[in-house]
């Protein structure tokens, strides 16, 4: 028990670290400007188009770091700190949401899989956590209510692994178009590879951290099976 405790807590230290680090470098390469002027949004829509996609709006959404691209309204939404902004941090933002873009445009098999799980995660999110604190409560009497709770948190985790290749995929695509397209230059494609580096590890921490609290369930469950 106190060994998942201390796991939890070695997650939550790395995933805050992370999180400081990415927010220190966003403010950093904030401060770079890239070659020609140009902004986020011009960023965004040259990717796109280069990439023959003229179906998806670049739109400015508030918030920091709240930069996503939805595929069921087509739109790339850039936070404020990147839709005006010219610079690296801004850059390597908006090139990794038309990342997301170029993945839906070509039918990408992971992007594809996560979009048709998310009905089901919403469902899960929504219940998981009753289902889980009720299950180990009654754990003894009902097992079966927390072994549906661990149903529920695994396709949170399961979704969590499959968020990975999406996102590591996202980057690539950024920085190879980044580079090829002259958007960054020598002086500047690092700091954008460094920043979409950062950014990577906190999905990777977070599927890492969702498969340890899954296992820590799933140990309570058997434990509990032991005993009976």
């Amino acid at each position: 028990m106190y060994i998942s405790y201390i796991i939890f807590g070695v997650f939550a230290l790395i995933s805050y670290a992370i999180s400081a680090s990415l927010k220190s470098k966003f403010k950093k390469y904030s401060k770079i400007p890239i070659p020609h002027g140009m902004t986020g949004k011009d960023v965004a829509e040259k990717m796109l188009h280069d990439n023959g996609i003229y179906d998806v709006r670049v739109v400015a959404t508030g918030g920091m770091l709240t930069d996503h691209y939805n595929p069921a309204t087509k739109t790339v939404n850039l936070s404020e700190g990147v839709y005006a902004s010219n610079s690296v941090a801004a850059a390597a933002v908006a090139a990794h949401e038309c990342g997301h873009a170029v993945q839906h445009a070509t039918a990408y098999a992971p992007l594809t899989m996560r979009s048709k799980l998310v009905p089901v995660v919403n469902f899960a999110s929504h219940w998981m956590q009753w289902v889980l604190f009720a299950g180990i409560v009654f754990v003894s009497t009902f097992p079966q209510l927390l072994l549906g709770g661990i149903i529920l948190f695994a396709t949170t985790t399961l979704f969590s692994f499959i968020t990975l290749p999406v996102e590591i995929n996202a980057s690539s695509r950024a920085l190879v178009w980044l580079n090829g397209a002259g958007i960054t230059d020598y002086q500047t494609h690092d700091a954008a590879k460094d920043a979409l580096k950062t950014a990577a590890y906190t999905y990777v921490v977070a599927a890492l951290g969702s498969l340890a609290q899954l296992v820590y369930y799933i140990l309570i469950f058997l434990g509990n099976s032991r005993r009976n």
